[in-house]
């Protein structure tokens, strides 16, 4: 830039780079080191003005008042050599006062821009320059383009090592240097959407805010503050005094004493002043508000979590344990830096017969690597089966109906960047679908249809697929033989697993296939998976009765009848919710309604006459 402004003609640089990357601080700082004379013999005792466009055109009612305002900042500027012109948002430039029959702000300044009358400095982003400035060639061929490119991770650092002091002294905090670095490295990675320095900046902003905040509800206050207060207190009073008015002076006064004794004793307690300190915890905390993310438990035990994701998952999927070891080894990978950061975090094709665990283990999964279920989005790929569908994921082009909203997938991924995708029944969309999604798979990366790129690499992309479902039914005989042992059964899922894959190949194109990380044909479920199914689902009963202060018990013959009437050889153990809640849910609401069971007692299911009956029974204490 500087050598830019040392030129004799055309000496106007513009700086372009995206929203926070530092263009204005650029400028900011070159003022600094033109003012300490740090620069070249052409660039000293010059000045850094602002031009401000809005201000210019504000309360210009007449044809002619715009342009005489430019027309009199030119001739001062030409009087003036030794001032160099700063325009931020320089696409505001063009079209400013340009109305029918007379002169835009641009056209009047390109003579004086081309003579080098104007020396000027010029900030915009890539979008705005490419949509406004490079379409008026005269105009772009004045300027010189400066690229702005982000800073590192490490650069970022040092910035906000230098802007420390500024916030420390505006909320009265003490910023630690691993917040700093936490404020960095947490922003680059959780929030997307932004540029380093200023994500980093505004989160380190908003925890010694929320630092502030927090201390002032616990009656925690730092010397600091308080004399920033009094000194704000004092000098109120003294201008209620000058003007006479004694009355606002003398409650001011109360005022000053009771900063006065709040200072006293923030001094004497000295441990007030330490419990304002700016941790990585408030930072992750700020992120975690932000992306919605639980980066605070990321935080603390990520590396623990990742280690025992197996365990966690198999509390809530039963029977699948190949298919969870498969999923955590590709997790742990990813987040040990061992996979391309470009990719999604793991991409995956569920095969197998319906109601074994596919989509549950995806709502697991959401769970324990983003805190909550709403953090998975799920497609159901069944509607975009017809070309004009398509449209509908990744968002219409423009001209079409429908471009304004968004695609479906493309939206909601930009909103939640950290989800689980669950794509249902993935064979059934059009093969429009899986151009995008090889995309997806590959770069982790897609251009909706208003030309944004979205961004996946934050993402589990989980696929559920019924190919070859035919062929499973015949080659495997679902059910309870108990003549079967393990190495019948490991048998009887190598044949469903080579089933399984010819489907797939039949299904999908080589190049979908081999972009996937991981293949899981899941197994069938055996009576002690089953059993083992309906003591969760029955949890989940006793749980929603603790809310009301009633206890379960169930006696095995009832998981006996449950298991009967609630498993279908070809739905899998899908109709065990609904038997659950045709005959233990129903039982129960027919007693609680009609004053059976009341709050405190124990509900003890039972198997009578084909039906399971609810006995209120006194909890014995012991």
């Amino acid at each position: 830039m500087i050598t830019i402004l040392g030129r004799r003609q055309k000496n106007n640089p513009v700086l372009i780079g995206e929203p926070g990357v530092g263009k204005t601080a650029i400028v900011e700082g070159l003022a600094r080191k033109i003012q300490s004379g740090d620069v070249p013999a052409t660039l000293r005792n010059k000045r850094i003005v602002s031009l401000n466009i809005g201000g210019m055109i504000a309360g210009a009612m007449f044809r002619g008042q715009f342009e005489q305002r430019i027309k009199s900042i030119l001739e001062e500027l030409r009087d003036a050599p030794d001032t160099i012109v700063f325009i931020d948002e320089l696409h505001s430039v063009v079209g400013a006062g340009a109305a029918e029959g007379s002169v835009g702000a641009a056209d009047m300044i390109k003579p004086a821009l081309a003579r080098g009358e104007l020396r000027c400095i010029g900030a915009t982003t890539l979008d705005e320059y490419r949509k406004h400035i490079e379409k008026d060639a005269a105009l772009e061929r004045r300027f010189q383009p400066v690229k702005v490119d982000e800073p590192s991770v490490e650069e970022a650092i040092q910035m906000l090592h230098l802007l420390r002091p500024h916030y420390e002294d505006h909320h009265g905090v003490s910023i630690t240097d691993e917040a700093i670095e936490a404020a960095v490295k947490l922003s680059d990675r959780y929030i997307n959407d932004r540029f380093l320095p200023d994500k980093a900046i505004d989160v380190m902003d908003e925890a010694g805010s929320a630092m502030v905040l927090e201390a002032d509800e616990k009656g925690l206050v730092s010397p600091t503050a308080l004399e920033k207060e009094l000194a704000h207190v004092q000098e109120q009073k003294e201008a209620a005094a000058e003007a006479e008015d004694y009355e606002q002076a003398a409650s001011l006064r109360q005022q000053e004493l009771v900063v006065m004794r709040k200072l006293e004793r923030a001094r004497k307690s000295g441990d007030a002043s330490v419990s304002l300190l700016v941790t990585p915890e408030q930072i992750a905390q700020v992120v975690e508000l932000w992306t919605g993310v639980p980066v605070t438990q990321m935080l603390d035990s990520e590396r623990t979590n990742l280690l025992s994701l197996e365990t966690d998952l198999r509390q809530r999927v039963v029977g699948q344990d190949e298919a969870i070891t498969a999923v955590a080894k590709s997790i742990r990978r990813s987040r040990a830096g061992l996979k391309d950061p470009k990719r999604p975090i793991g991409s995956f094709l569920f095969l197998g017969p319906t109601g074994v665990g596919k989509t549950e283990l995806a709502k697991a999964l959401s769970a324990e690597l983003f805190g909550g279920e709403d953090h998975l989005i799920r497609m159901d790929m069944s509607e975009y089966m017809e070309p004009h569908t398509v449209s509908r994921l990744f968002g219409s082009p423009p001209g079409y109906v429908g471009h304004d909203d968004g695609g479906q997938l493309t939206e909601q991924v930009r909103r939640r960047p950290y989800s689980v995708i669950l794509l249902d029944e993935v064979e059934k969309a059009h093969p429009e679908v899986f151009n995008s999604l090889l995309q997806i798979l590959d770069d982790g990366r897609l251009t909706d249809g208003q030309g944004r790129t979205v961004d996946f690499k934050n993402t589990v992309v989980i696929m559920t697929s019924n190919a070859g479902s035919a062929d499973l039914k015949r080659a495997v005989n679902m059910g309870f033989n108990n003549r079967k042992g393990d190495d019948a059964r490991d048998e009887q899922h190598e044949v469903m697993r080579s089933k399984a894959m010819e489907g797939l190949k039949q299904a999908f194109r080589p190049e979908f296939i081999n972009r996937i990380d991981q293949i899981v044909v899941f197994h069938t479920l055996d009576r002690e998976n089953l059993y083992q199914i309906v003591d969760l689902m029955l949890d989940q009963v006793r749980q929603r009765l603790q809310e009301q202060n009633i206890t379960l018990s169930v006696d095995d013959i009832v998981r006996d009848f449950l298991l009967e009437v609630g498993f279908d050889e070809e739905y899998g153990a899908r109709p065990l919710r609904r038997a659950i809640q045709s005959y233990v849910d129903d039982a129960l609401a027919d007693a609680i309604l009609d004053g059976t069971m009341a709050s405190g007692q124990q509900a003890r299911l039972v198997v009578e006459d084909g039906k399971i009956v609810v006995h209120a029974e006194e909890v014995v204490s012991a």
